[in-house]
């Protein structure tokens, strides 16, 4: 149709396409700081709001304090398991120093009584309690740090067993919740498609049409963008069946609008051509045979074959001659493209 516009009016109607465009832009932004702020109309609930804290305190703080209890023990673990390390490796180097020492001696000495041997034994002995004091300090402390392990697993099943309750409880409310919001998000933008279905029918092509489709752009945005992701699913049931009733219904007015328009069309064809013809805008009727359309019908016609001057679907008029030139020429414009004359349709 933009072929058959003055170039002025074209960039004009582009000019308008750019203030719908703004104008929706502006809407959307408007409309996103409000739903925005939906949200924020109550404080999202958390786990603790659903759990009996006169249970979950204590058991929190005992897992409070076997965890710090389990890594006191541990790194006092790995201090015990250093110090028995390293008492048992010099009692075995003293062991081993005192046997390699003893069977260099003498044989004709009697080594069980002499002082040196007597002293080395009570050196052996003296790293032997020291290890065995080690072994016992070490030893301890992986008792400890089992009683702070087995201390935290027990309170953290009965805090589990309190908390997998509450969180069902938790579930439920977060559900409740996006219920809410979605209703108030449905109660902001049911209006507005309803607002935009009605300009769509009525004022589409009116004087403000840049401001209709620019609020329509912006009621289309606020449904697929603001609404749909946050309509409740349970399991899938409420969005498919949504689809299936706005499919229905979207379905339904095309079927309708189809059936409408064909008998707008039969009723236009048993008109006389001059009514048809006076029915016509100037605008579609050009536009339409730009694209190879018949302006009555709408059905495909050759235009190019230089002979066919009448629809042969309908009948109305395409080409005519010219009554001062005798030149053919488009049925539907208003001065002779050869001589400038006024056309007979005029």
């Amino acid at each position: 149709m933009s072929k058959a516009l003055r170039l002025s009016e074209r960039w004009f109607r582009r000019g308008l396409w750019l203030v719908a465009l703004a104008f929706a832009g502006f809407l959307i932004g408007l409309g996103g700081a409000v739903v925005g702020d939906l949200s924020h109309t109550q404080a999202p609930p958390v786990l603790d709001d659903f759990l009996d804290m006169a249970r979950v305190a204590p058991l929190r703080e005992q897992v409070r304090q076997a965890t710090a209890a389990q890594d006191q023990a541990q790194a006092q673990l790995a201090q015990a398991e250093l110090a028995y390390n390293r008492a048992r490796a010099v009692t075995s180097s003293e062991r081993e120093s005192f046997d390699n020492w003893r069977a260099a001696r003498s044989a004709t000495q009697r080594s069980e009584h002499d002082p040196q041997v007597l002293t080395r034994m009570q050196a052996l002995d003296t790293l032997g309690a020291h290890e065995l004091q080690a072994r016992q300090a070490m030893q301890a402390q992986q008792q400890a740090l089992l009683d702070a392990r087995q201390s935290a697993q027990a309170a953290r099943a009965q805090l589990a067993t309190l908390e997998a309750a509450g969180r069902v409880r938790l579930r439920a409310a977060q559900d409740r919740r996006e219920l809410q919001v979605f209703l108030y998000r449905l109660a902001l933008t049911l209006p507005l498609l309803v607002v935009a279905g009605w300009l769509f029918a009525k004022k589409r092509r009116s004087t403000w049409w840049p401001f209709v489709w620019g609020f329509i752009g912006f009621a289309v945005f606020a449904f697929f963008v603001e609404l749909v992701p946050y309509l409740p699913d349970y399991g899938g049931y409420v969005r498919y069946g949504v689809g299936v009733v706005v499919t229905v219904l979207a379905g339904r007015y095309a079927i309708v609008g189809l059936q409408r328009y064909l008998e707008r069309q039969r009723s236009a064809e048993q008109q006389p051509e001059t009514e048809r013809r006076r029915a016509l805008d100037y605008d579609v009727a050009q536009a339409r045979l730009a694209k190879g359309a018949c302006p009555g019908c709408e059905r495909a016609v050759d235009l190019k074959d230089g002979r066919t001057d009448f629809c042969p679907h309908c009948g109305i008029g395409l080409f005519v001659h010219c009554g001062h030139c005798n030149a053919r020429h488009n049925a539907f414009v208003r001065y002779c493209p050869a001589c400038g004359e006024a056309a007979r349709t005029a």
